[in-house]
Parts: C-alpha cells; structure tokens; sequence
C-alpha cells in the first residue's frame, strides 16, 4: 500500500526529470582530463594535391606531428558556401538547403552574390544548426572569423562573436593573414572562447584567374605553407599547446578550364531557347546549373538539354541518392551538372575563369584536404580518405558535446585520436526517457 501511494510522487520527480534534462545544456566529461577548445581553418579551393608540387616544410612537418588523409570529398555541391555549410552542420546539403554560393528566389529572379549573403540569416537558417550554436547551447563560447555562415542569426541566436568578410576585401595578404592567426589565437587564451573557425579565400581566388597549374597557384600555396608555419609558432607564444586542437581542411578542389580553340564550350542557348523555355536560370556559374522550366515546358527542356555536348542534366527528383541533393526543396526542377573542365554558359561564352569548381565530388580534381594535430590527435597518422560530412561528429568529440542529429560518423575519423573518449554519446534526453521507462516498469511490476 505504501509504494502505491508513493508511486505519483517518485512519477512527479522523474517528470522534472525529464524536463530539465531536455532543457538544460549539458556537457559530457567522460574521458576528458581537462577542457580542449577546436580551431577549425579553411583554405577555400586547396586540392588534396596542391602540396605535392610545392617545398611545403611546414605542412610536411605537421603531416608528421599530426594527421593527414590521403584526400576528402566534398558534398555535391563542390560550392563554397554548401560545402563548409556541411562541414559545421554534419548535413547533406539537401538537409542544410544552403544548395548554392548566390542567394536566389525562383519565384522573384532574385539572385544575390555569394559575399552578399554572409549576413543574410534567411539564406542560412533553415532549421539546422550549425556546431556554434550547438556548443553554445550547451555552455561553451564560440566565435567565427570570415567562415561561411558565421555572420547569420539561427532561430534568433548569433554567434557568440562573428567576424564578417566584406564584399571586394582582398583575400591574400599574407600580413593580414598572420594578424587573423594572432586574433583567434588570443580569443582562446585572453577571452577563454572554445570553439573558433577561420576562413581564407586563398588559393581558390589565384585557381579560378590563373587555374590550378599556374606558377602563382604554387606561390600561394607557399605562402599558405608559411602561415602554417607562423600558426604553430603562435600558439605555442599563447601558451596553447596543451588544450587547443586545430583542424585544417577546404571546400572543394579546382579544375582546369578547358577553353576555346581546344574544345566546343557549351553554350546551352543552342540547343533551348532559353528566354521561351525557362523561368529562372543560373547557368554562367562553372560547372553546375539550374533551371525551372516555363510551365509545361520541363519535358521538352530535359529533352534538349539532352542534346547538349559535355553535361549531364537531371530532373531534380531523379538524381542518384549519393548527391544527397534531390529532396532539397530549394532546387528548381532541372539540374545540369558539366563534365570536368566545361563551363556552362547560357547564351554567349562570356566566363573568363581558368580554374573552376562545381563539378561531380567523384572526380579526383575536385577532392581536397584534411590534417589535424593537437593534444587529441595521434602524431604521424595518416588516415584514408572520408567525406567531409564526417568532420562534424569529431569536431562534437573533440568538444566534448552532444551532438544533433547529423549524417556523418565519428567512426571514419575515430582512429585518428590518441583516445576514443568513451563510447558513442547518446542523448541526455534518451537517457533519462530510459531511466524513467525502467524505474515505472519496477513500480508498476
């Protein structure tokens, strides 16, 4: 008789239970001695192999004292702003639906420029939230320096602090580059910030004017090689070696540009009229396009795009599952994906880029690169390649926080730490439901 009375009071706990445990942020400590804190640093447009054609002292020391995989594949798209989307949130891009550089609307023909939308939260706040905002809901503090994403509000919450690259900003000054590293650097060890990302446009700009085999592109990747160099330096200055782990990877490869007279370029009015047949278009863009036919018209549109040399096109529905791209609600209808090297061009050959990107993540040109050292990470370790989706869930593990729901696996990058830090983490919020299932299966038993 007495457990049965006393059973509405031990249910009332459990339900307080249950609600600050789905309420208040957590943060795991099993198997961490101490508190780390994550640099993650973009190199945009640096090829996993643009290192082989370079004396880089710097990198190949690293490769030594850290990890290094052969290569990443980017998600379709090999685009800037989806690729490091899927880097911070762990998501396809179908998922994220940050599905291009410009900012668009089917409906308007609104198409804004890729450094325009940095600061444009409708572009970027789709329901999915990026590793800060996720950290940060679970108590630590996170910043963003030029990274993709970083400048927008998500649900109404900003990050922590946001530093934003403004339109027309030059993206290789090697002075400049070295006083970003001194920044970040002092928000870990003056202001105690956890989590920071740190974008640089190099040495994508240089791969698109001179392309990927130019002797400039060599040069820049010396000057990257340097700022490695000066990273390291620096955070051994800011007393930092202890706890800062640093990953540094891209977005996608580059490609040269296969031009006239050498080869046809595709000039798509050709074969459609566009004006006639199409509705909104973004197709003098490197190697993807997308289209929405005039009412009627998508049949007859795949049916001549079919004509057209040097490209795939896809009615959005149908493309493969592996470019975890047909359920974005955000495409238009018809996809064109070109074949490596061929631009699209819409009605005149008006693209003057000798490098380009864009194209199918499966080609080795558009693969790029990963390392990592730290306190957490083996020395001398190289790991085979994976998808860049598969960085969220380490980065979660190196913070050692929750993370939300994500199509990556820390099982492809696991190895690659000293410790595993325990066990894959599960919600606190299904731990309990558990506890509670269990303890009124004992009263009700």
């Amino acid at each position: 008789m007495a457990s049965a009375r006393l059973r509405p009071v031990f249910l009332l706990l459990l339900i307080i239970l249950l609600a600050r445990a789905a309420t208040k942020p957590l943060r795991c400590r099993s198997g961490v001695g101490s508190k780390k804190r994550l640099l993650l640093i973009s190199f945009d447009g640096f090829r996993w192999d643009y290192d082989q054609d370079v004396d880089t002292p710097n990198l190949d020391r690293l490769a030594r004292d850290g990890v290094k995989a052969k290569y990443i594949t980017p998600p379709m798209l090999t685009m800037t702003s989806p690729s490091h989307f899927t880097t911070i949130t762990g998501r396809w891009v179908e998922d994220h639906e940050v599905v291009h550089n410009m900012m668009f609307n089917t409906q308007t023909n609104q198409k804004v420029p890729h450094k325009d939308t940095l600061r444009r939260s409708e572009w970027w706040d789709n329901g999915v939230l990026p590793l800060w905002i996720t950290a940060q809901n679970q108590g630590l503090k996170t910043a963003s320096f030029y990274y993709p994403g970083g400048g927008a509000n998500y649900s109404g919450q900003a990050v922590n602090r946001a530093v934003v690259e403004e339109s027309g900003h030059p993206d290789d000054n090697e002075t400049e580059w070295r006083q970003n590293i001194d920044t970040v650097l002092s928000w870990f060890s003056k202001e105690d910030f956890d989590l920071v990302t740190l974008y640089y446009g190099e040495p994508d700009n240089v791969g698109h004017a001179r392309g990927p085999d130019h002797p400039d592109r060599k040069a820049i990747i010396r000057q990257i090689d340097r700022t490695v160099g000066y990273l390291r330096d620096a955070i051994g200055l800011h007393g930092l070696n202890a706890t800062l782990n640093v990953i540094i990877t891209s977005d996608h490869g580059m490609t040269t540009v296969k031009k006239r007279p050498l080869v046809d370029e595709i000039v798509l009015n050709k074969y459609l009229n566009l004006l006639k047949m199409a509705s909104f278009e973004i197709l003098d863009y490197g190697g993807f396009g997308i289209l929405t036919p005039r009412p009627g018209k998508e049949q007859e549109v795949l049916e001549a795009l079919a004509k057209a040399p040097h490209l795939t096109v896809y009615r959005k529905d149908d493309m493969p599952e592996s470019f975890h791209l047909a359920r974005s609600g955000r495409l238009p209808p018809v996809v064109i994906i070109a074949d490596l090297g061929f631009n699209l061009n819409s009605r005149f050959i008006v693209y003057v880029n000798k490098g380009d990107h864009g194209f199918h993540n499966g080609e080795m040109d558009m693969k790029m690169i990963f390392r990592a050292f730290g306190p957490d990470f083996k020395k001398n370790f190289l790991s085979e390649p994976f998808d860049s989706v598969h960085i969220y869930p380490l980065m979660c593990r190196l913070l050692n926080i929750w993370a939300e729901p994500n199509n990556g696996s820390l099982e492809h990058t696991a190895d690659m730490l000293i410790t595993s830090h325990g066990g894959p983490r599960t919600s606190p919020m299904i731990i309990t439901t558990t506890v509670v299932f269990v303890f009124m299966s004992t009263l009700i038993a």
